[in-house]
């Protein structure tokens, strides 16, 4: 059997169909589309008619190319660029009726439980328990729990375009040290309680996932990724720190030239860092492993383990749910 998910990103689509005999979704294809759609959208913003017409061509092109490999048709969802978008309904409605494909939005919180589970099955139960950290484009989650699925999942309104967007795009370039110093004082305010908690909880085991921790990692002195995702990455915030440092003191198109930064990403990576560096000092995690498997492998897994229903569920209520106003903080236990 094979299945396919597409993940409408900040900044990519991306299709990954896999195979899940067995129970574990092995990858036989993967594709990407670059929309960019956190340098056209702003925090609030609805997503402009011409982001909507390159989404839905995306999306149809990720469709025929799942077909094309065997695959059913694909588990679609959009991440909080989409979410926080006042237009959120009719993008959806838009390209499920141009594609044929039903995408769907994930709250943060999902967002946070489904990357869990996949850093869970690549880690293992020799973790023991586990803290989680994911940047996005729009929103940062974290996560902690002893079983299959979190206790404690917090969304947080602290992406890294969404930062930059907001402290870092006011034509200075290297960005000064007032505004680093107020993105700062944000990130500390909004991560402050949920880092406490986890701080309280005391994590055996510390990951990190998503494009930026990868690139950030890299910058660190992680092994790049040619050497596969079974090479172990580690990053230690203290080798962060330096390289907020490193990144402040330079331009968008000087920080393309580091290792592991790429052009797309240049601009929001000194974001990226600030809110990396601080999530880890205010959690007491002195370093993160650095996990190859995020959300999409956890919505791949919720799918193979608990069956198409739970998706479709999924569907429904994003069709159902208003369009969220953003907050400062949203905290939410499950149980697993």
């Amino acid at each position: 059997m094979r299945i396919s998910l597409v993940d409408v990103g900040s900044n990519t689509v991306r299709l990954m169909v896999a195979d899940a005999e067995g129970g574990v979704p092995l990858p036989v294809h993967t594709a990407k589309w670059r929309l960019r759609l956190s340098e056209q959208v702003r925090p609030g913003d609805p997503v402009p008619e011409e982001a909507v017409e390159r989404l839905v061509s995306a999306v149809a092109d990720a469709s025929r190319t799942a077909g094309r490999w065997g695959a059913s048709g694909p588990l679609a969802f959009a991440t909080a660029v989409v979410r926080a978008a006042p237009n959120r309904r009719e993008v959806l409605r838009t390209v499920q009726d141009r594609t044929g494909v039903p995408l769907c939005t994930l709250p943060g919180e999902v967002e946070a439980e489904l990357t869990f589970l996949g850093a869970r099955r690549w880690m293992g139960w020799r973790a023991g328990p586990l803290a989680l950290l994911d940047i996005g484009g729009g929103s940062l989650e974290l996560a902690f729990g002893r079983g299959r699925l979190p206790g404690f999942v917090a969304s947080l309104p602290l992406g890294a375009a969404r930062l930059t967007h907001e402290f870092l795009a006011g034509g200075q370039d290297p960005a000064s040290p007032d505004q680093l110093r107020a993105l700062r004082r944000r990130v500390r305010h909004q991560l402050r309680d949920a880092a406490a908690r986890i701080r309280w909880e005391g994590p055996r085991t510390a990951v990190a996932t998503s494009r930026t921790f990868q690139q950030l990692g890299r910058l660190c002195g992680a092994p790049p990724g040619r050497h596969g995702p079974f090479t172990e990455r580690r990053m230690r915030c203290s080798d962060l720190g330096d390289a907020v440092t490193r990144l402040a003191a330079l331009s968008a198109p000087e920080r393309a030239l580091l290792p592991g930064i790429s052009a797309p990403r240049a601009a929001q990576s000194l974001a990226g860092a600030v809110v990396g560096h601080t999530a880890m000092k205010l959690t007491g995690l002195d370093s993160v492993a650095l996990c190859p498997w995020a959300i999409r492998e956890g919505v791949l897994l919720r799918h193979i383990e608990d069956g198409p229903s739970w998706w479709a569920e999924v569907v429904r209520r994003s069709d159902e749910a208003a369009p969220p106003a953003p907050a400062p903080l949203r905290l939410a236990s499950t149980s697993g």
